[in-house]
């Protein structure tokens, strides 16, 4: 499949004509999510989930559908009537030609003073993909390809090298990176490349790979 990384945490995948779109949140291009047969939201942040991209993609696309977490489902789904669709951990589904599984439930700890929202990861067609969302999830399947969060209010370089060699990808893309400035990339990059074990690769935005 084609994989093009989106600003911030968005990314599209391509196969067999079809467009699967994860995240296309407020930091993301404006049409991040245009063109989309199907879209994922990991949670409720405005940085992954904005209403207004959402809301264009399904009026463009009257056969395009939603899959998504509760608290997302719950704002959006009243809109569109039957083509939202609330999943959760554990659970498998079919969007646009993709096979997907569902790992994870809650975001990672910003602060403890902070109450901690849901959030699901999105296994693709059997490990070729995972995107974690907001969390540093181990899905219990071999993965090829780690969306990896590099920079975030939740996270430091240590935990970001640590969740690398726990999942063990055959390559990590860099993800929600978009308060990393340029000065910064290159510290990221050679750290997680040394020390994480696996092909650590950053694409910039509306570029591709075959994964």
């Amino acid at each position: 499949m084609k994989l093009t990384k989106k600003s911030h945490a968005c990314v599209r995948l391509e196969k067999d004509g079809r467009t699967l779109v994860i995240d296309p949140g407020g930091f993301s291009e404006q049409d991040a999510a245009a063109g989309a047969d199907a879209i994922l939201v990991t949670h409720e942040h405005p940085d992954h989930f904005d209403e207004g991209r959402l809301r264009a993609a399904l009026e463009a696309n009257p056969a395009a559908g939603i899959w998504t977490l509760k608290s997302v489902a719950d704002q959006i789904a009243a809109a569109f009537p039957g083509r939202v669709y609330t999943v959760g951990h554990g659970d498998t589904f079919t969007a646009a030609g993709f096979d997907v599984q569902v790992h994870g439930e809650l975001h990672a700890v910003i602060h403890p003073d902070i109450p901690r929202i849901t959030n699901v990861g999105y296994l693709i067609d059997g490990g070729r993909v995972f995107h974690p969302g907001d969390a540093l999830t181990v899905p219990e399947h071999p993965v090829q390809t780690l969306m990896l969060p590099v920079q975030a209010p939740w996270n430091k370089i240590s935990e970001v090298i640590d969740y690398v060699r726990e999942v063990k990808p055959q390559r990590a893309y860099d993800i929600h990176d978009a308060l990393l400035t340029d000065l910064a990339r290159p510290i990221y990059d050679r750290q997680i490349g040394a020390l994480g074990g696996t092909d650590h690769q950053r694409l910039t935005p509306g570029t591709s790979a075959d994964v």
